[in-house]
């Protein structure tokens, strides 16, 4: 799990539970690549507005790993620390089955503070079931991850013009060498004397080399297809999490009800996420009498502009 430290203990019983067990995906430096990428696309989704002059900078930074991450903090007012926000481990059970406590445990603090929600603190939630989205990056970056290694390799044996057998050690070098100036971007390589086992030359007519077929190649899964599917699958996590997109793979423009339809499905989950947030915030701001507002970067104005387009674009043509 990127950006928290974790002793071996905890790396051991996170990478046992994947399947197949011997792919190590989550381990490397592409994941973790790709999970702090999402992770920024996802906070440039929602924006928050008139926060407190103590939570701007590095400390509103932390508010979006704290929602992003747990799926809410715990906001309250502290003597030394003015309008404080904490992640919080909540407690207690309320007639509709929701959390009463929530107890906030800081080295900061001189002990654990147990507060009652609604009295003492309120919460800023990001989803109707105090759950953190990081499942959902860790989702999403695991297969561009996987998918990213993939297209690195057809990079590299795309330019391979043939796949050759050596019958001994000097052809397996002439081999390499050949390897080593193709993926070094000549565009042709020339050999002219290779030895036999017993140390002759080779007979004019005469070839030591045996070639692999690669027609089959045009049948194969190649590079174009994985750029392809690398692009659906990160509209897959544009979708879910409000930034509108397109489908590149339609050969004609959308129809109004497709593209109506596209707008819906990219909205639907960020949705949720705003409704926490604004009820949530007018409960904090009533406690602190702050103004903290929420607001989505890409409304339903952006989609409605493209739709229109292609709307107008598909009746011309119709």
């Amino acid at each position: 799990m990127p950006l928290i430290p974790a002793n071996y203990e905890t790396i051991n019983l996170n990478t046992s539970h994947y399947i197949p067990s011997d792919v190590k995906v989550c381990n490397n430096l592409t994941y973790n690549y790709w999970f702090t990428t999402l992770l920024e696309k996802l906070q440039s989704v929602i924006e928050f507005e008139d926060l407190p002059d103590t939570w701007r900078g590095d400390v509103k930074d932390f508010l979006y790993y704290c929602l992003f991450k747990f799926g809410y903090v715990a906001v309250f007012y502290n003597s030394t620390f003015g309008n404080s926000f904490q992640p919080a481990t909540l407690n207690g059970m309320t007639f509709y089955y929701q959390p009463s406590k929530a107890i906030v445990s800081n080295p900061a603090l001189e002990s654990a503070l147990e507060l009652v929600i609604g009295e003492d603190c309120e919460l800023i939630k990001l989803t109707p079931f105090y759950k953190g989205v990081w499942d959902l990056i860790s989702y999403y970056a695991e297969k561009l991850s996987s998918l990213d290694t993939a297209i690195n390799m057809s990079i590299i044996n795309g330019k391979v013009p043939f796949i050759l057998g050596a019958k001994n050690k000097p052809m397996a070098q002439m081999l390499k060498k050949i390897m080593d100036k193709v993926n070094g971007g000549e565009p042709l390589v020339i050999y002219d004397e290779i030895f036999r086992e017993d140390g002759s030359k080779v007979k004019a007519g005469e070839s030591p080399l045996s070639a692999f077929d690669r027609e089959h190649l045009k049948n194969s899964y190649i590079l174009t297809e994985q750029l392809q599917d690398f692009q659906t699958i990160l509209n897959g996590f544009y979708n879910e999490i409000g930034i509108p997109t397109v489908p590149y793979q339609k050969m004609e423009r959308m129809v109004d009800k497709e593209a109506s339809s596209q707008e819906k499905a990219s909205s639907a989950r960020v949705s949720v996420w705003y409704d926490c947030l604004e009820e949530s915030l007018v409960k904090v701001n009533k406690l602190l009498g702050t103004k903290i507002k929420v607001s989505l970067r890409f409304d339903d104005k952006t989609n409605g502009g493209e739709s229109d387009e292609l709307s107008d674009s598909n009746n011309d043509r119709i």
